[in-house]
């Protein structure tokens, strides 16, 4: 028992720190001796806290690597494929009754800060950045706690997942000034006090990012189709016979 109360303490130690962002997400832990020194316990007690930690889905164990904070549940949420398509789906789903609530609830200082983020996303640098700002502005706008925390999950998809990171790359950074008319539209809409045009608005968005998507996987289809094509031709084409 004495054991057992010793590693748990270490777990409640460690959760603190990270969840005080001495141990940020991202971040990798000290190794396990620093650790051990750290809070005057055995390696193996150690050992056990971070075990603890990893079944509470608060750090990730990295073979030859180290141990790094995720943010919690993260690996269960992961744990089942999502495509670029889903995720858009999901995002228009949520984000388009977002704005349909913002309208009716965001401040004249969250419009101004809307606004300017209109203004950034015409700075190729800043472009996706403020497009983030942008849809994280509307959330907020709502005051509903459960639609700023999906909005948020729907974007750490996003970010972190590399199959809808490369789609997404691919039509984003083609339709730039599309992105931002989008974008205004949406701005409009909410300023206005629309709740119906602003869901209609968003919607329309992520309509166009889904076709864009599709339009995406089609030409990369045709392309691997192609590809293959000229492979076989080349291995039995009888054209260099004659040379």
């Amino acid at each position: 028992m004495k054991a057992r109360r010793l590693f748990w303490n270490i777990v409640d130690k460690l959760e603190a720190l990270i969840d005080q962002g001495v141990y940020p997400v991202g971040s990798r832990l000290p190794p396990e001796r620093e650790l051990a020194e750290t809070y005057n316990v055995s390696r193996p007690t150690i050992r056990e806290a971070i075990i603890a930690l990893e079944v509470r889905e608060r750090i990730e164990v990295k073979t030859g690597s180290g141990v790094y904070v995720v943010n919690k549940g993260a690996a269960s949420r992961v744990a089942k494929p999502i495509s670029a398509f889903e995720l858009t789906q999901a995002r228009a789903l949520v984000e388009g009754e977002a704005a349909a609530l913002a309208a009716a609830t965001i401040q004249p200082d969250e419009l101004a800060v809307l606004k300017q983020t209109l203004e950034d996303m015409c700075v190729p640098a800043q472009a996706d950045a403020a497009d983030q700002q942008f849809h994280e502005v509307i959330s907020a706008a709502t005051r509903n706690n459960a639609i700023i925390l999906s909005v948020e999950n729907l974007w750490e998809l996003r970010k972190t997942v590399p199959e809808i990171i490369a789609s997404y790359g691919e039509v984003c950074s083609q339709s730039s000034e599309q992105r931002l008319k989008e974008h205004t539209s949406i701005y409009e809409a909410i300023a206005s006090g629309d709740p119906s045009a602003a869901r209609q608005a968003m919607h329309n968005h992520f309509n166009r990012l889904i076709n864009a998507l599709f339009d995406a996987s089609e030409a990369k289809a045709l392309e691997e189709i192609k590809r293959k094509t000229d492979e076989t031709r080349g291995l039995y084409s009888i054209s260099h016979l004659s040379k």
